[in-house]
């Protein structure tokens, strides 16, 4: 557990150089221990040898992967699986998981605590074989849904809360309520209070390592660790009252829910810190390069998902001076990040035009931006008045979410739209009374698709009704609205607002064969329905296999303008999105449609048989909402954002595009201008979000051939950052295909 230090002098410049460096080195040794990592860089700490334990454990795309234990550590089971389930257990596992955490302090930086367990390390068993679903499997597994049944975390909490209130208040108020509710909830409110006293006394813990620490220091590195000493040691108790004590309150928040089931994000950040600033401001206690170096040491402990940027339930602009402190510290830094920058008629311009004149230096994936105007005002298709979808953050990787108020399961859910094109194309052909025929398929894919849709949404319901009683939100329920007064987790009743995300995935792939076999098959008459469905069940490998794979992979794609392709993606999103929301859940919640596919472009492929637009058995399927890579000659930037903005599902819930852009496209003395001018326009056609690279080609595939040449290469993977040399050959290879434009 390497920590490097600054050369003299010890100022702001030097120390943060100093912790990027370290971060690098902690990177690198996560990779040499763990291997790939295909998720989020999250600032993970190795534990120190001695207390390092290898496990497996399933990642959030559905593979396989190493992760390390902490050894010392007593978990208890309540179930013959040898899982743990219900509040109070979960409460007091965690709680002896944070008793035996080992303390983090880094004297180069002005925050403490570092988190050393991924999520799901220290659980065995994800879900109470007793709340058996398999009633619903069957299509599970026909269509290849995520159905998100024991999926943790993706909704947003209100860190104001905590803000307010401090641990101490959190825990007081526990209490409470545990007091006036007798029994009926005493479980739930035993498994909260163990969380807050295990939070406690590992900040109690760290706050004396800092002043040992200091015991062996001199000067202004003395002078640090007295100072992150007395504020960890006020903050076991006390609220924050200063903006260093507000950014490590929400330090310890982060790596706290991070390791508990992944979750936590800091929503808008610049709103949540703008009060301490402008307090220690006025008082001469902060001045800017102080504040950015704060930010930088909180962003650095973890790749959260943030907005700077913004309006107000009026509709007024928010954006402020803390908004461009957190934007430079992200360019001084140049680490994965998930910085979200808002765009929109009401806000700021010059944060636009900052976050891409850093995007064009820093070639780092960072930031992103958001179409502020189209993801809030079109959320009010959900029932909701603009006045509150106006207070939702930016959270997770293509979502937003209410503070404390909602609970949404974003990006959790998904439909594979062309696995479930493939189960349409079987029922066809394994039907003789009618010939094969565009006009039998359609409607079969849809008649599939909606009752993908239905064991979704039934899926959903199953898992709100149980998820308290397997794995509560205990740490998110603290900053919610309504867990602690209600005695109920937010998965349960808790919160105000249920709005289920379902994401379709694999568009382009779907549309594209759509489009292969109405043109090539139906109407050209260029080959039969026989001889397509051979080659899909051989994958190509049958008499003039390949080039009739050619020939089908050849045609006017989606994103090409135009042609038949685009008109069935659009086709495709209008059902689907009318058949998410023409009703609710069986009982009664409403589903949000998406088109997102995240990274389970590798693992859905990798279960889907070949495909009628030239994909061979077990390649990825398409990304998002984009045409695949290569869609045209060009490759032309503005197509492949206005082919992106045609698809989106308008109930807000983003579509996001993925732009990859090599310097040489924006090198001259206009770069800025044309990349603003861009992310303009593809706003203004109705878009939700841009994912974008700038990024040498030379250097990728450098990268791609021997990561060790730029292991300080970060690209955007996806909805996320990372650093390129961690990932793994598949997924860097996804990348690889984006930048280049192979196919």
């Amino acid at each position: 557990m390497s920590i490097i230090r600054a050369q003299t002098p010890y100022d702001f410049e030097r120390r943060l150089e100093a912790l990027r460096r370290t971060k690098e080195a902690q990177t690198q040794e996560k990779h040499r221990v763990i291997g790939s990592m295909d998720h989020d860089d999250w600032a993970l700490i190795l534990p120190p040898e001695e207390r390092r334990e290898m496990v497996e454990t399933i990642s959030g795309s559905g593979m396989p992967i190493k992760d390390v234990r902490l050894t010392g550590v007593t978990i208890e089971s309540n179930h013959p699986s040898g899982g743990f389930f219900g509040p109070s257990i979960t409460g007091r596992n965690f709680r002896s998981l944070l008793e035996a955490h080992p303390t983090y302090v880094d004297p180069m930086s002005s925050l403490a605590g570092g988190y050393m367990v991924n999520f799901g390390s220290y659980r065995d068993v994800g879900w109470n074989p007793d709340f058996n679903y398999d009633h619903l499997r069957p299509d599970q597994e026909r269509y290849q849904l995520l159905p998100g049944i024991g999926a943790t975390q993706h909704f947003c909490q209100d860190l104001g809360i905590g803000l307010r209130k401090g641990w101490q208040g959190i825990l007081d108020e526990i209490r409470q309520y545990r007091d006036w509710r007798g029994d009926t909830a005493r479980d739930f409110y035993d498994g909260l209070e163990h969380v807050v006293v295990g939070i406690q006394d590992w900040i109690r813990r760290t706050a004396e390592d800092a002043k040992l620490q200091a015991q062996t220091c001199s000067g202004a590195q003395r002078e640090n660790l007295e100072a992150m000493a007395k504020i960890n040691a006020s903050l076991v108790t006390e609220a924050p009252q200063t903006f260093r004590e507000a950014c490590q309150w929400i330090l310890w928040f982060q790596i706290i829910s991070r390791m508990y089931n992944g979750s936590g994000s800091l929503g808008r950040l610049d709103d949540l810190l703008l009060p301490f600033y402008e307090k220690d401001k006025a008082q001469g206690l902060l001045d800017d390069e102080e504040a950015s170096f704060h930010i930088a040491c909180l962003l650095l402990r973890d790749t959260a998902y943030l907005q700077v940027g913004g309006v107000d339930p009026q509709g007024r602009d928010t954006t402020n001076p803390v908004s461009y402190l957190i934007l430079e510290a992200v360019h001084q830094l140049k680490i994965p990040s998930n910085l979200g920058v808002s765009v929109g008629e009401a806000i700021d311009p010059g944060l636009l035009r900052r976050g891409a004149e850093i995007m064009v230096e820093d070639r780092t994936g960072i930031p992103k931006f958001l179409g502020h105007d189209h993801c809030i005002e079109e959320y009010t298709k959900n029932g909701h008045p603009i006045e509150l979808t106006r207070q939702r953050a930016y959270s997770g990787c293509h979502w937003y979410g209410l503070p404390g108020r909602e609970y949404t399961m974003m990006d959790t859910v998904k439909i594979n739209l062309a696995a479930v094109l493939d189960v349409a194309l079987q029922d066809m052909f394994e039907n003789p009374d009618q010939p094969p025929a565009m006009d039998r398929l359609l409607p079969l894919y849809e008649t599939h698709l909606q009752r993908a849709v239905e064991t979704i949404a039934k899926g959903l319901d199953f898992h709100c009704r149980h998820m308290q009683d397997v794995f509560p939100e205990l740490v998110m329920d603290l900053l919610c609205y309504g867990p602690i007064e209600k005695g109920m987790d937010a998965s349960y009743y808790g919160v105000e607002f249920y709005n289920l995300c379902l994401d379709g995935a694999g568009l382009a792939t779907t549309a594209d064969s759509l489009a292969a076999l109405d043109q090539l098959v139906e109407t050209e008459g260029r080959y039969t329905w026989e001889e397509i469905q051979e080659q899909l069940a051989n994958n190509w490998d049958g008499e003039d296999g390949e080039e009739i794979r050619q020939r089908m992979a050849g045609i006017d794609r989606f994103g090409s303008g135009g042609s038949l392709a685009d008109g069935y993606a659009e086709e495709i999103v209008r059902t689907f999105t009318r058949l998410v929301k023409e009703r609710p859940t069986p009982d009664g919640r409403s589903m949000v449609p998406g088109l997102f596919s995240w990274a389970n472009t590798i693992p859905m492929g990798r279960q889907l048989r070949a495909t009628p637009n030239g994909r061979r058995d077990g390649e990825p399927i398409s990304h998002g909402a984009n045409p695949d890579p290569g869609f045209r000659r060009d490759n032309a930037a503005t197509a492949l954002a206005a082919a992106v903005a045609a698809v989106q599902p308008g109930f807000g819930n983003a579509a996001p595009l993925q732009i990859e852009l090599d310097p040489s496209q924006v090198s001259d003395d206009d770069s800025v201008d044309r990349i603003v001018d861009l992310i303009n326009a593809h706003f203004s056609l109705g878009g939700t979000q841009i994912n974008m690279n700038v990024v040498d080609k030379e250097k990728v595939l450098e990268a791609h051939a021997d990561p060790a040449k730029h292991l300080d290469l970060v690209v955007r993977v996806t909805g996320f950052s990372a650093y390129f040399a961690s990932l793994s050959p598949e997924f860097r290879q996804l990348v690889v295909d984006r930048i280049v434009g192979l196919k």
